[in-house]
């Protein structure tokens, strides 16, 4: 049976810095990362035993660990790849123009993007994300590592408010923290999740 591994990084644990440091950012990938990735292989082991037994008396609990660790999982893939040494500015093409439509200007995103990260209370992550339904850009908040099936959204950009994503190098100054993300973020990748969710040709 196909199990979880974690992805390595493109780039060496200090190239991020002065935003992120390489201390951080090695037991972010390294420790918490890993043990999502390790708590879903786990937990999918438990559900096989349990449909094995026949006995699901465990099943609200093992789904809640299957959508904890494989949220977390996925969450911290998109956000690796989402960060780029090289990265900062701002968007191009089509999806400045509907960040521009849909959100009102790269200023208004990203200052709703960076309110929706700041102020996640506990721990989460801010999302910009492709909701296609309405075929259009949302700015969300997602509260520990649980995605917002309900809208069926795909995440674009990803930023993780989690205290261990920060808190050895800004302690509890979460929005230092944050506004130094947007030197890193990676809008070519960004930009291909966007054509991605929306179904665009490469």
């Amino acid at each position: 049976m196909a199990v979880y591994t974690l992805p390595d990084l493109a780039y060496d644990y200090g190239a991020l810095e002065p935003a992120m440091s390489g201390e951080i950012l090695e037991l972010h990938h390294d420790k918490h990362h890993a043990a999502y990735v390790k708590g879903a292989n786990d937990t999918l082991d438990r559900l096989a035993e349990a449909r094995d037994r026949g006995d699901h008396t465990g099943l609200v609990g093992l789904e809640k660990s299957m959508a904890f660790h494989l949220s977390g999982h996925v969450l911290h893939s998109i956000f690796w790849n989402n960060l780029t040494p090289e990265g900062g500015g701002r968007p191009e093409g089509e999806l400045a123009a509907a960040i521009d439509e849909h959100l009102g200007g790269f200023e208004k995103f990203s200052a709703q993007l960076t309110a929706a990260t700041t102020g996640v209370q506990g721990s989460g992550w801010g999302v910009l994300s492709w909701e296609p339904l309405g075929g259009r850009l949302l700015v969300e908040q997602v509260y520990d590592h649980h995605g917002n099936v309900g809208q069926g959204t795909t995440p674009l950009l990803v930023f993780d408010a989690w205290e261990h994503a920060y808190y050895l190098q800004y302690r509890n100054v979460r929005p230092d923290y944050v506004e130094r993300l947007w030197d890193l973020v990676n809008w070519p990748d960004v930009t291909a999740r966007f054509d991605a969710a929306r179904g665009v040709a490469n």
